[in-house]
């Protein structure tokens, strides 16, 4: 088309052409702290040419699309830091309240505090007993002796609950967690299809909703890790799977269908159709069992090793015949059911059997205990003295601590360089949209001006030719 009115017309789609980009500017400005938001740009180009009494005559420009800048490979490598960051943090915060449940001041280099806490109860209870083999008829020191051995079980038995309800509430996370999981799930097949149906005769058009996706994809990775890839039946879809125990594919989401929600059993988790056991290495699902079921779990079975080993020593020293009554109650053997035994007193405590007064034989033998080295190769229930053992179980703990906070701040350091990377690609840098919000700005007057030109020209044309 030439002359005045292809001129009108070619004006006509220029200007459209730079009002769509000014548009997809402001857009990208809008999002510039939208950290689910990828950046936008707008492509140009001609509508071709048509031959005319003149010769070739172009069509003019057109806004062909709105591309979404985004890089699927840093989308899946963030979504896979996302995943191993999360399980870290999980278990970064679960340790941290288990230090707080054993109330024990816990230096992670050193292990436990000898201040305070279970180790300074075993501290004092030894030294009551001490006290008590001095001055055995002394009956403050049997008071003393009475109230630290009270302080000791007590002690014991309030780890324990703490470290046992600790596992209730990561039991309880780990079902609110898998019921997001589920969620997430079902929405990442809804924004398929509602992506599928935009798209369908305009790929890559549906920019919003590929965000929502992504940052659905995210979101899942912080509870479990998975795997995603563009589906192979349907462009612009992507299926989400996971791995079984045995390393094959247990699709979680294909196309819009969730093929089968994700549950629970103890600490092995189920997914899919038919429902198949599935590897967990991320998220804060895999944190959580593992602080749970590993961590925690081996603690309270050490205290319950340690309680065992208390009562059982201090029982054969305190009453050797058997037949005298025990110190400790002898069917307390565990970290949660340690206590004092029933009916013992200031007036009833022994410290020999049947000897004279002032003898301490069996006051001396309990208080030896305490330096008594007792080993598993022989049958016992730990290794070292106790003060020794609790010591080590706790300083262990303390390791295991600080290697998981180590490791989690390097994990942030890598997810940050991992994004920092897609930002690079994908994040709205405001130097550049100012400059293209400029650029377009220029481009839309000078358009604007072309057209008052035309207008000029075509009212000379047909109002003032002749007049």
């Amino acid at each position: 088309m030439s002359g005045l009115f292809g001129n009108l017309d070619t004006g006509v789609k220029a200007l459209t052409a730079q009002s769509r980009a000014l548009e997809t500017a402001g857009r990208n400005l809008a999002n510039v702290n939208n950290p689910n938001y990828a950046r936008q740009r707008i492509l140009m180009g001609d509508r071709g040419t048509v031959m005319t009494a003149q010769g070739a005559q172009s069509l003019g420009v057109e806004a062909l699309q709105v591309q979404q800048l985004r890089d699927t490979l840093l989308d899946r490598q963030v979504t896979r830091e996302v995943s191993l960051t999360s399980s870290l943090a999980a278990r970064r915060q679960a340790y941290g309240k288990v230090e707080a449940a054993v109330g024990q001041s816990i230096d992670r280099s050193a292990g436990a505090s000898s201040a305070g806490g279970i180790a300074g109860a075993f501290g004092d209870f030894f030294s009551a007993v001490d006290a008590f083999a001095t001055s055995p008829t002394d009956m403050g020191v049997r008071q003393v002796l009475l109230q630290k051995s009270a302080v000791l079980t007590d002690s014991l038995r309030q780890a324990d609950t703490r470290l046992d309800q600790l596992q209730g509430d990561l039991t309880g996370q780990l079902d609110t967690d898998v019921g997001e999981v589920n969620t997430l799930l079902s929405t990442i097949a809804t924004l398929n299809g509602r992506i599928g149906h935009l798209e369908l005769n305009a790929p890559g058009s549906a920019a919003d909703l590929r965000d929502q996706r992504q940052a659905a994809l995210e979101q899942l990775a912080t509870k479990l890790n998975f795997e995603s890839r563009p589906s192979a039946s349907a462009p612009g879809q992507v299926d989400v799977l996971v791995r079984a125990t045995d390393d094959a594919e247990v699709p979680l989401v294909q196309l819009t269908a969730v093929t089968g929600p994700v549950t629970l059993a103890g600490s092995t988790l189920v997914a899919g159709d038919p429902a198949t056991v599935i590897s967990v290495t991320g998220g804060s699902i895999h944190g959580n069992i593992e602080a749970r079921d590993s961590t925690t779990q081996t603690l309270r079975d050490q205290l319950d090793a340690l309680s065992a080993q208390l009562v059982s020593a201090v029982n054969a020293a305190y009453n050797p015949t058997g037949a005298t009554g025990d110190f400790f109650d002898a069917t307390g053997t565990t970290a949660g059911t340690i206590a004092l035994a029933g009916g013992l007193t200031a007036t009833t405590l022994k410290a020999s059997d049947g000897g004279a007064v002032g003898d301490n034989t069996l006051a001396r033998a309990v208080a030896e205990i305490a330096s008594r080295s007792f080993s598993t190769a022989d049958g016992d229930g730990i290794d070292g003295t106790p003060a020794k053992y609790f010591a080590a179980i706790v300083g262990e703990f303390g390791a295991v601590a600080s290697r998981v906070s180590d490791q989690y701040d390097d994990q942030v350091s890598i997810e940050n360089i991992v994004r920092a990377q897609r930002d690079s690609v994908s994040g709205v840098s405001m130097d550049e949209e100012l400059a293209d919000l400029v650029k377009y700005q220029r481009s839309f007057q000078a358009s604007s001006r072309f057209l008052q030109v035309i207008d000029e020209l075509l009212d000379t044309v047909v109002n003032r030719l002749g007049a």
